[in-house]
């Protein structure tokens, strides 16, 4: 079972990070042969500035390995660092339709109304993230709501691939449902989903704040005068108490009626000083070593180059192979 997931190297990291995709990708290594990259060139599909971009790639690199990412169990890079991502696009290209990408709602959300003012990097997004799979001949894809598409475009390319070209040359990859992937919400508004764009710093709790912050942001977390109720059912239509029993299941590896049997019938005024001291407990020592991390970006990029050369030998057999499928000759 090898499993293939990327993640945008955005800066200014939360705990929706943490607890929506680092902390199962801890797990995962542990389960299956892993490869986990910094997703820089899909990046590159929006305006950026190329420092930032340099900065929030070893930070996000940063954060991964403090998390407990060891790149001893899993291969770690980014995508810049192994051209074979681009390559096995562009070979990629000429099998994707231009219906199938038209289709894709990410697109439509990023491009807004100026559909025609957009990169096209952004339009063939989708295409690089299926070559990001099939280049390691990956069995399995960890996705969520939002990446559902995009896992079946890359389902459709291989198969149409293998089809046209008379080969078995890519694995289709399933879906890989770890079944505890949290979706943490703003602690401003529990209808929408925490973001470092939000400008409100309070929104979020950010893997640099330090003790007193995470405990003052979530002691001024919006909640609602009720208490807590003894079954799930009971947070239906309060988006904050049910926010904020998830981030507690979540970060106690609990599920949420397991929350709800310990704190049923008491209000926030006890629950918020639990959350904040788990939390305070479980972060500390990410943050520590995040920041340790941050300030040797030599071992950084050393460690980023090792992975990519790992990533690039077990990248080349297909690569190798899809130019052979297509007659190419180099």
């Amino acid at each position: 079972m090898r499993v293939v997931s990327g993640i945008q190297p955005t800066g200014n990291l939360h705990l929706g990070n943490y607890l929506g995709a680092i902390k199962n990708w801890v797990k995962m290594q542990d389960q299956c042969e892993c490869l986990f990259f910094l997703a820089d060139l899909h990046a590159i599909s929006m305006p950026h500035d190329p420092a930032e971009l340099s900065a929030s790639t070893r930070e996000m690199a940063a954060a991964l390995i403090a998390a407990g990412v060891d790149a001893d169990k899993s291969i770690l890079f980014n995508q810049a660092r192994v051209p074979a991502h681009a390559e096995l696009q562009w070979l990629l290209n000429g099998t994707a339709r231009m219906g199938w990408l038209n289709r894709m709602t990410q697109f439509k959300d990023k491009a807004g109304k100026n559909r025609e003012g957009s990169s096209i990097a952004l339009f063939a997004y989708p295409v690089l993230q299926a070559a990001d799979v099939l280049l390691y001949q990956a069995t399995h894809v960890p996705v969520g709501e939002d990446q559902k598409q995009h896992l079946e475009l890359a389902r459709d390319i291989a198969a149409k691939f293998n089809t046209d070209y008379d080969t078995g040359l890519f694995p289709l990859p399933e879906p890989y449902i770890t079944g505890s992937a949290t979706r943490v919400m703003s602690l401003r508004n529990g209808e929408a989903k925490m973001s470092k764009s939000d400008p409100s710093d309070a929104s979020r709790i950010n893997m640099t704040d330090d003790d007193d912050v995470i405990s003052q942001k979530i002691r001024k977390a919006k909640s609602d005068a009720d208490v807590l109720p003894s079954e799930l059912d009971g947070l239906e239509g309060r988006a904050e108490a049910r926010n904020l029993v998830n981030i507690y299941a979540a970060t106690a590896n609990m599920e949420p009626q397991a929350v709800l049997n310990q704190f049923a019938g008491q209000g926030f005024g006890a629950f918020k000083p639990a959350l904040a001291e788990l939390l305070v407990e479980t972060l500390r020592p990410i943050r520590e070593r995040f920041v340790d991390l941050k300030q040797d970006q030599a071992a950084t990029d050393a460690l980023l180059k090792k992975g990519a050369e790992k990533a690039a030998a077990l990248a080349k057999p297909t690569l190798d192979a899809t130019y052979n499928a297509l007659g190419l000759l180099r």
